[in-house]
């Protein structure tokens, strides 16, 4: 059996509020609670995992691999939802998008301030 990431726990001020504003820019649903869980299973079974908490957490860096016919719609959800999103990981270039190894990209942060990136084309390695 090969090795694969079933979920991660993703840290969160408000777990619906975090969890709603993903699933709203990816076009995803919001599962039922498991626990002190709220669930977003992804296009390739790993579910994140949304656990509040008021203790204090580091910003993670979560990217998705999303189809190119896809990436316009999920840009004009954020524009529609007033989020800034950005062309690099450091947010130097708003409103930007970037055209990283033939594909298009962009970077935002979510309610719990982790940094969100969305991709056409995964990165060459």
């Amino acid at each position: 059996m090969a090795v694969e990431l079933n979920h991660t726990v993703v840290h969160a001020r408000d777990r619906r509020v975090s969890a709603e504003f993903l699933a709203e820019v990816l076009g995803l649903e919001v599962g039922a609670p498991f626990g002190p869980f709220l669930p977003i299973e992804v296009g390739n079974g790993v579910t994140l995992d949304y656990y509040e908490s008021d203790a204090d957490f580091t910003s993670q860096h979560y990217a998705f691999l999303v189809p190119d016919e896809e990436f316009d719609t999920m840009i004009a959800r954020l524009e529609r939802m007033g989020v800034t999103y950005y062309a690099d990981p450091h947010h130097g270039r708003p409103g930007e998008i970037n055209n990283l190894f033939g594909g298009r990209g962009a970077y935002f942060l979510d309610p719990s301030e982790h940094n969100m990136e969305i991709m056409t084309v995964p990165y060459s390695r």
